[in-house]
């Protein structure tokens, strides 16, 4: 298998390439970036230029092109002179790689998010829901990326992820843990309910996905309950051995984002194992990993 991996340069793009590696496949990354410091096949890549992906990925021949490359700033996309930006990566980037995909016939996997639904309720949103109602332009643009690749593909997985931490990058997990050694005390939303993905785990999910034809939506986040951010911190502290104070607030009381969060993050993903996919592992057990990863 040949497989050509966008946003190599972040923390699910890294692990992707590393996976496939691992299994011995052809894999050539790409990202905007001139460089990512790896000694993996790279190409540089600006998936907003319609002509230059076409170039770039019909000159590598793919049987899978693996989309992990987003704007992924959420408050920064609710800026008006970002908008253009986000669209032009989610949306126009994403369709300019179906297009590819779809003149060379080969699979896609697209990655997306638990923000192209309302966050509403408590019931755990279904891969193949279509009560779409995105809350910030995030959402948007990340649910019209799902529907371009849709619309112009047969050979496509869409997979929606929440709460990612992973090596390559920033993350929440980092952010807490140098909160945690700076403060005696952090202020953690429990009122966002949903479960952690971590990119290792996710990455060899993908590469499964890809080497099957078991199309269609699928969640994937790592297995172990849904919780709150302010229950994530408090693992991610006892694992750490830090005894800083983690106080819960409602997301009303801890203000300062622009863009609105959901409420209601859970994903169901009991979709994966009727098509034969293994679930992840527990996000507890993820962390534990990540931590002694990351030292």
């Amino acid at each position: 298998m040949i497989a050509f991996v966008t946003g190599v340069g972040g923390q699910l793009g890294y692990d992707v390439m590393n996976e496939l590696a691992k299994r011995g496949y052809t894999a050539v990354g790409s990202d905007i970036l001139d460089d990512v410091g790896t000694d993996f096949a790279y190409e540089k890549l600006d998936i907003t230029d319609a002509a230059a992906t076409e170039r770039v990925i019909s000159a590598v021949k793919p049987d899978v092109v693996i989309h992990c490359a987003a704007w992924t700033a959420v408050d920064a996309a609710e800026e008006e002179e970002n908008l253009p930006k986000v669209r032009a990566v989610n949306v126009d980037g994403t369709r300019n790689i179906a297009n590819v995909c779809a003149k060379l016939g080969c699979k896609m996997i697209y990655i997306s998010t638990d923000y192209v639904f309302d966050g509403q309720g408590s019931e755990a949103w279904k891969p193949d829901c279509k009560d779409y109602a995105p809350l910030n332009v995030y959402g948007q643009s990340k649910l019209d990326g799902e529907l371009a690749v849709a619309d112009t593909l047969d050979k496509y997985f869409i997979v929606r992820i929440a709460w990612v931490f992973g090596m390559n990058g920033k993350n929440f997990v980092k952010t807490m843990l140098n909160v945690g050694r700076k403060y005696p005390e952090v202020r953690v939303v429990n009122d966002q309910i949903g479960t952690p993905t971590y990119t290792f785990d996710l990455a060899r999910l993908l590469v499964d996905m890809a080497e099957s034809e078991k199309y269609g939506y699928y969640h994937a986040t790592n297995e172990g309950g849904y919780i709150s951010w302010y229950d994530f911190t408090c693992e991610i502290f006892r694992q750490a051995g830090l005894d800083t104070k983690v106080t819960p607030v409602t997301t009303a009381e801890y203000g300062l984002s622009k863009a609105a969060r959901p409420f209601n993050s859970r994903l169901d993903k009991s979709k994966l194992r009727e098509n034969g996919f293994g679930p992840l592992p527990t996000w507890q057990d993820a962390l534990r990993r990540y931590l002694a990863e990351i030292g």
